[in-house]
């Protein structure tokens, strides 16, 4: 289907989201409050270009400080600010929340949204995975943490900073992250609690 990401429009499927939250295990902080989002088959991606395609939805959305590589093979998190990734080739096998998380498959056409704190790992991948990393706007200048005993509890207060982004990476104002993560899409009121959770029943 066609859907409008910000001002650009791109060629994006109906969502399939995942939501995990992932609390402290004694190692990484991850993050209670706010859930790590997985965007299964997100991207209906061109053969021609897929890595311009992610950047362009995700820079139409507000998230910029773009790379293109890979994930890093050890576990490690970010404490002063969100990331969002898109996968672009390939298949990896990618573990969140640390040692004692999750392990996924990371396919092209993919999507991860990982809340500040949240470990995660690349465990295999196959020869072409490759993935877009983004940010929201002022958190392009991102630590990279990896759960040494003397970072905390300085990461802890730094995670409960990180400002929320004003517009979910893939799909904008009308995207999953304004309800998991209880941010008011633009020129709506903010989701009251017992609402939100409502919601979260419906599912």
């Amino acid at each position: 289907m066609q859907r409008q990401a910000g001002k650009w429009d791109g060629a994006l499927n109906e969502p399939k989201i995942t939501a995990k939250l992932f609390t402290d295990d004694g190692t990484f902080p991850n993050n209670e409050r706010l859930p790590l989002l997985i965007y299964v088959e997100a991207f209906a991606l061109p053969t021609d270009d897929p890595a311009t395609f992610i950047e362009r939805t995700f820079e139409a959305n507000g998230w910029g400080g773009m790379w293109r590589n890979g994930i890093y093979t050890y576990h490690h998190y970010h404490s002063n600010a969100h990331e969002a990734l898109g996968c672009y080739a390939g298949t990896a096998r990618v573990q969140l929340g640390g040692a004692d998380g999750v392990v996924i498959d990371f396919n092209a056409g993919d999507a991860i949204l990982i809340p500040a704190g949240v470990a995660h790992k690349c465990l295999e991948t196959s020869g072409s995975f490759r993935i877009i990393g983004a940010y929201p706007r002022g958190q392009h200048k991102y630590d990279v943490r990896r759960g040494i005993p003397e970072e905390r509890p300085h990461t802890d207060k730094s995670i409960l900073r990180v400002p929320l982004p004003q517009n979910d990476p893939v799909y904008g104002a009308a995207g999953p992250m304004h309800k998991e993560w209880r941010v008011p899409a633009p020129g709506l009121p903010a989701i009251r609690e017992a609402e939100s959770d409502d919601l979260r029943q419906a599912r």
